[in-house]
Formats: structure tokens, C-alpha cells, sequence
């Protein structure tokens, strides 16, 4: 479902760009929006709590942090918030660059979380857990979107150009 709002909302903000919004002319543009739609999806999940139940809420998040790291709690609430720091960060012009490239990390970071969640067949919502032939290719395809963004996105080296961009 999420890779799907990721891939969606590119083809949506892009379409804006044809019909002329300027800020979407450019496919990694509109993916670095779409991927922000996407984090505030995903980031919600490690802040909502566990009465929620119609989506992936807090506690789901934390029983897929593997056993050995310490204050799972604690990492779920930092990880959302981290996410949606990234949202905020690709969306900005002037700080698309290293947002894209702190979001590479932090899905690399999150790889092992996912791992165990397939491993460890941890449900979401109540749901069956996501299978591993399934969460590794979206982990490849939000670490590659995140890297394309940011490799894409053009250095502001003057206060002018980062007012005016």
C-alpha cells in the first residue's frame, strides 16, 4: 500500500507539473513530494497510539525493533520523528539535498527492523505480517527514490538563490 501512495502521488504532483505548476516540472522534484506524502503516512504509525486500530500504530512499530537493540520505545518515537524531519526537509528546496541523503541512511538504518518484523511475522493492524520478498524490494525502492532525489537536487550556494528558490 505505501510503495503505491509513494508511486501515485509522483505521477500526480509530475501531472501538475505538465498542467503548469513550475514547482513539479521535474520528476525528482515530484518525487521528493510524493515522498514526503509517503513519510507523513509512515511516520504516523510510530506516533499513534495503540487504541488505534485501523492502521499500523505505535506498539506494532515497536514489536518489529529487533531484541537487541535497547529502547525500542524510545528508537519508534525517534525514528517518526526523524521521518517526518525528512518529509519536511524534501520539500524545502534548499534543503532537498541532504534530506535525501539523511533519509538514504535512515532506511538503511531501518533495514534490520523490517528484516525482523518479516522474520518474526509481526502483524500490522491486527493484519498478517508483511513477507520479506515484499518489504526488501520496498526498502530498495525508498532508498533508491531518496537517493535519486537528492543526487538530483541542485546546491543553493547563495542566500539569494535560497531566498528565491
Amino acid at each position: 500500500m505505501i510503495p503505491l501512495v509513494l508511486i501515485l502521488a509522483t505521477i500526480g504532483f509530475r501531472a501538475l507539473g505538465t498542467l503548469g505548476v513550475r514547482r513539479f516540472t521535474t520528476w525528482p522534484v515530484a518525487a521528493a513530494h510524493a515522498m514526503a506524502v509517503m513519510l507523513l503516512f509512515t511516520a504516523s504509525a510510530h506516533l499513534v497510539p495503540a487504541s488505534v486500530t485501523v492502521m499500523p500504530n505505535h506498539a506494532d512499530m515497536v514489536r518489529m525493533v529487533p531484541p537487541f537493540l535497547p529502547y525500542a520505545d524510545a528508537l519508534v518515537y525517534l525514528t517518526g520523528v526523524l521521518e517526518l524531519l525528512g518529509a519536511a526537509g524534501l520539500v524545502i528546496t534548499a534543503t532537498r539535498k541532504p534530506a535525501g541523503y539523511a533519509l538514504a541512511a535512515l532506511f538503511v538504518a531501518l533495514l534490520p527492523a523490517n528484516i525482523h518484523a518479516a522474520v518474526a511475522h509481526v502483524p500490522f493492524a491486527g493484519g498478517e505480517a508483511t513477507p520479506l520478498w515484499q518489504r526488501i524490494p520496498e526498502q530498495i525502492l525508498y532508498l533508491a527514490v531518496a537517493l535519486w532525489v537528492a543526487r538530483s537536487a541542485r546546491s543553493i550556494t547563495s542566500v539569494k538563490e535560497y531566498v528565491y528558490a
